[in-house]
C-alpha cells in the first residue's frame, strides 16, 4: 500500500530526531504546518513501514508518555528502546521532558 504524502512527511521529520532525544506528536504536526493533526501523526507512525529506519519509538505524547499501543511491541518495547538510547524516565511510562528536542 502506498503511503500518503502526509505520512511520508511525518517519517522524514521523525528521521531527524537524534538518538537519545524525543519529540511529541504535536511537535511533528506543528513542524508540518498542521498543528491540529497530532492524532494523524500517531496514525502514520502506527503504520510505519520501516521502524528500523524511521525511529518512531522516539515520539511521545505532550506529557512525555510512551504509546500505550506502540505498534512494534507495545509500551514496554518502546520504553526499552528509549532506555537503550540513554533516555531517563521520571516515572513508570513518562520520559523526563529534558530529553525533548526542538524541531
Amino acid at each position: 500500500m502506498k503511503k500518503s504524502n502526509f505520512s511520508n512527511r511525518v517519517y522524514q521529520v521523525v528521521q531527524e530526531v537524534p538518538v537519545g532525544r524525543v519529540v511529541t506528536y504535536g511537535q511533528i504536526a506543528k513542524k508540518l504546518g498542521k498543528p491540529k493533526t497530532a492524532q494523524a501523526v500517531g496514525k502514520a507512525l502506527h503504520q510505519n513501514p520501516n521502524p528500523k529506519e524511521i525511529p518512531c519509538h522516539r515520539v511521545v505524547n505532550h506529557f512525555g508518555r510512551v504509546a500505550k499501543n506502540y505498534a512494534f511491541g507495545g509500551e514496554i518495547a518502546q520504553k526499552k528502546q528509549l532506555i537503550a538510547e540513554g533516555i531517563k524516565f521520571k516515572n513508570k511510562n513518562y520520559v523526563n521532558l529534558k530529553y525533548i528536542t526542538i524541531l
